[in-house]
């Protein structure tokens, strides 16, 4: 049993020194995502990692949307026009986009605004943050354009063969 508690408390150690080297990375490589309300250490990892090595190919916010399974499909019928949840996309990083907007929704009075005037317009919860989602994903694409030289930086030189 005391195995196991060394055992623990060495994964413990290095895990927390893990996310303090994740930290700075995105700290210094992704400044402008960081910023964002509601983006920390994880979901910026996270974002920068959907983005993958070659992010100046997301020319389009769209790209990046669909990239994230944040894009609207529609489904509409009839007279109704409506869209729908996208379950493509990378999963991962959908569910960092969930959680921004769902520490938005507590946290950030914009967002909660935005939510009550919606809510009064007759959506749903669903479909308000389905569109947040989208938002976000936008937000997160400009930033990650900004930070781009930095990242191009940290790159590492292609290996020869």
């Amino acid at each position: 049993m005391r195995l196991l508690a060394r055992r623990w408390q060495a994964l413990t150690t290095e895990i927390v020194e893990l996310d303090a080297v994740l930290d700075d990375l995105t700290a210094e490589l992704a400044p402008t995502l960081r910023e964002l309300p509601s983006i920390g250490t994880q979901t910026a990892a996270i974002l920068l990692l959907a983005a993958g090595d070659n992010p100046d190919r997301l020319e389009h916010e769209r790209s990046f949307a669909a990239l994230c399974g944040t894009s609207p499909i529609d489904a509409s019928s009839g007279r109704q026009r409506r869209h729908r949840l996208n379950r493509g996309g990378d999963r991962n990083a959908n569910a960092a986009l969930y959680i921004i907007v769902v520490s938005r929704l507590r946290w950030h009075e914009p967002t909660r605004a935005y939510m009550q005037r919606r809510l009064a317009e007759g959506r749903t919860k669903k479909e308000i943050i389905r569109c947040l989602k989208r938002y976000v994903a936008r937000q997160v694409h400009r930033a990650i354009l900004h930070d781009l030289p930095n990242i191009s930086h940290a790159r590492p030189p292609a290996l020869a063969a």
